[in-house]
């Protein structure tokens, strides 16, 4: 399986536009080669270099396996968002205090739905996955503000 974006490539800076020091929009992405039995995706995006440990920035489950992408500014259809460090659902780009941070994208391809509501965090996210994950693939990108 394979996550990709049309505007930042692996490991390479993530545009502006969709950090705070911008539109703060989630970027397009793509996914590619999933697993056939996949019944839902799981996305979580992160921040492993945030200075209280690991920022949660956005949280989607239940993606129809059939999505091949999730474009700028959306959220894929009857997919939920959960709780993020921010304190709210929904996409919360890339702010760093300060230096370099990486942002991972982690798409996950699972044999369930998740039945979970829109109060649930990572943690809980992660709980309902165990023992469920097919695949998975990472994107990451980066940023410093300027």
């Amino acid at each position: 399986m394979e996550l990709k974006s049309s505007i930042f490539e692996d490991n390479q800076f993530i545009p502006p536009r969709y950090t705070c020091d911008g539109e703060n929009i989630n970027p397009p992405l793509e996914i590619k080669e999933e697993p056939e039995s996949v019944k839902s995706f799981v996305l979580i995006v992160d921040d492993p270099d945030a200075p209280r440990g690991d920022w949660v920035h956005w949280t989607v489950w239940n993606i129809d396996p059939r999505t091949t992408g999730i474009d700028e500014n959306s959220v894929p259809e009857k997919a939920i968002e959960g709780m993020t460090d921010f304190g709210r659902p929904g996409y919360g780009g890339p702010c760093p205090p300060g230096g370099m941070h990486r942002y991972q994208f982690k798409l996950y391809a699972l044999d369930i739905r998740l039945n979970l509501d829109s109060s649930s965090g990572k943690e809980d996210i992660e709980r309902a996955m165990e023992g469920h994950v097919l695949d998975y693939a990472i994107l990451t990108g980066l940023y410093k503000r300027q």
